[in-house]
């Protein structure tokens, strides 16, 4: 155990090191890297949870979550990758995820993401849904978001001005499941693989 505890860590620095050279756009937009991909891959290898969505590890599981690699990006950046010279017009801050105890054995999950909009100034978008166990519940979860919010929290860049947040709701006919499965947890770190296996990785924010 001692041996795996080592090794863990040290693929982890190894991990948060690579990571951080990338930068935020390389590491959040569409940029697989194999390095880091295959870093991950071996840390799954020896999880020391290997029941993430046990309710005995919700304390573990739950709190508030930067993402600080997409192996394929996400549905927001994959998005703003398509917006032709993007680098020049849309820089993203950071992306996170928050996780609370829901009721019906439900646990609600809010994506948010920080944009600088260049002359429009500081944007945030979030959404809003639930994870419901699914199949393999200790590992597995169905995910559906149900509202949608943008808010301008710097707009023009001026930091003393504020725009109410906006939400939208999503009707039901539109909210999608997605198949979520939590493929490593620790007190610092959790991956998450969506249904086609993209890679997300995930740090503990204070």
């Amino acid at each position: 155990m001692v041996g795996d505890d080592a090794t863990r860590f040290a693929l982890k620095t190894e991990l948060w090191e690579r990571v951080e050279a990338l930068g935020v756009h390389r590491s959040l937009f569409p940029s697989s890297e194999e390095t880091i991909n295959k870093i991950v891959d071996q840390l799954e290898s020896m999880n020391p949870i290997p029941y993430p969505l046990s309710t005995n590890h919700l304390s573990t599981l739950l709190g508030h979550w930067q993402l600080v690699y997409a192996s394929r990006g996400t549905i927001v950046t994959r998005t703003v990758a398509s917006i032709p010279d993007f680098w020049g017009s849309i820089k993203i801050k950071q992306v996170w995820q928050q996780l609370e105890r829901g009721g019906d054995e439900s646990i609600s999950a809010s994506n948010g993401a920080l944009f600088d909009l260049s002359l429009l100034g500081e944007w945030q978008i979030q959404a809003n849904g639930v994870w419901r166990w699914s199949g393999d519940r200790e590992k597995a979860a169905k995910v559906k978001f149900g509202t949608f919010s943008m808010q301008a929290t710097k707009p023009f860049g001026i930091s003393l001005w504020s725009f109410p947040k906006i939400k939208i709701p999503v009707l039901e006919f539109f909210q999608n499941e997605a198949l979520w499965i939590t493929s490593y947890l620790d007190e610092e770190m959790r991956v998450g693989r969506g249904a086609t296996g993209n890679l997300f990785v995930f740090r503990r924010r204070e």
